[in-house]
């Protein structure tokens, strides 16, 4: 696969942000299904699931709530799909893998270590909230390690690997790389790797330039050519640490999970509007934004019709 093809991954709605804290937040199944699909024509390769109950809007993880809105973007799109097993911080492994055990999707991603999640600096930010759960659960994080450790790792591979799923390896800190390295070494998952290095969120690593260098650096020195290499960033950092990957032969995932924002003060109106602009900063290098089928060939995915739903 030529070397300009970048893979746009859009996450639609995740467990970190609330409703209070943006009207364009996806939360019921349709609302997630319409933004998901409305990313995909946009340009995104891979779309990346949560679920949340439509009443409130706090995280989902029963393999239910994922159906409808699953069934709808399977039937209007060949984008790939992508399932959470990061769920929500406060939710155990059990819980977190059990949808993409139940649905099989092509993608699944897999948070690599455990780490302080520290949420509650959005407090500052935000002072008014329309559910009960939503103040709780950011002031909460104060307190919060989300577990993610090397027996969950092999519980999530050990149930999943018999899918078919290939994973979306998040890593938040250079010491999950070396924790992939691991894994790798023992045969547990396989090349290519996709690699999702996390920056800007409290308790990972920052989202300064050198932040992002070092861990490419550190990569290409454990993976070599066995990985493909993408970016998140969480808030403001989210298009800067974009066109660096970009421009770097990496991938990017934007969203509103990891930014409910389009620029300085001004909010996403939607996924779609996010892919939009990252798809300009990648045409803009000279380099293209790859197709579903391209970035199954990249990542050698299963393909759409050997998922579960």
């Amino acid at each position: 696969m030529a070397s300009n093809k970048v893979i746009i991954s859009c996450a639609i709605t995740g467990s970190i942000h609330t409703p209070s804290m943006s009207p364009h937040l996806p939360v019921t199944a349709e609302e997630i299904a319409t933004s998901a699909l409305g990313a995909a024509e946009a340009g995104a390769a891979i779309v990346h699931l949560h679920a949340r109950n439509p009443v409130d809007g706090r995280p989902d993880q029963t393999p239910e709530a994922f159906e409808p809105c699953l069934r709808v973007i399977k039937q209007s799109s060949d984008v790939v799909v992508n399932l959470t097993t990061g769920g929500s911080p406060y939710m155990s492994v059990e819980e977190r893998v059990r949808p993409a055990a139940q649905w099989k999707p092509e993608v699944a991603s897999l948070n690599m270590g455990s780490m302080n999640f520290g949420l509650f600096p959005m407090l500052k930010r935000y002072k008014e909230f329309k559910h009960d759960w939503e103040q709780p659960m950011l002031e909460a994080s104060h307190d919060l390690v989300f577990r993610n450790s090397f027996k969950d790792i092999r519980y999530a591979l050990d149930t999943l690997n018999p899918t078919g799923a290939r994973y979306e390896f998040e890593c938040y800190d250079t010491s999950h790389l070396y924790n992939l390295h691991y894994f790798w070494s023992e045969g547990l998952v396989q090349a290519p790797l996709f690699i999702q290095t996390c920056f800007g969120l409290l308790g990972g690593i920052g989202a300064h330039p050198d932040d992002v260098m070092h861990m490419k650096r550190t990569a290409d020195r454990l993976f070599g050519d066995n990985y493909r290499w993408s970016v998140l960033a969480a808030g403001q950092a989210q298009m800067k640490v974009a066109a660096m990957a970009a421009s770097m032969g990496g991938h990017v995932r934007v969203g509103l999970e990891d930014s409910l924002w389009l620029g300085r003060g001004e909010l996403a109106p939607s996924n779609a509007a996010q892919v939009m602009r990252v798809r300009q900063i990648i045409e803009g290098l000279g380099l293209e934004v790859a197709t579903p089928q391209e970035a199954r060939e990249i990542l050698a995915l299963k393909g759409g019709d050997a998922v579960g739903f």
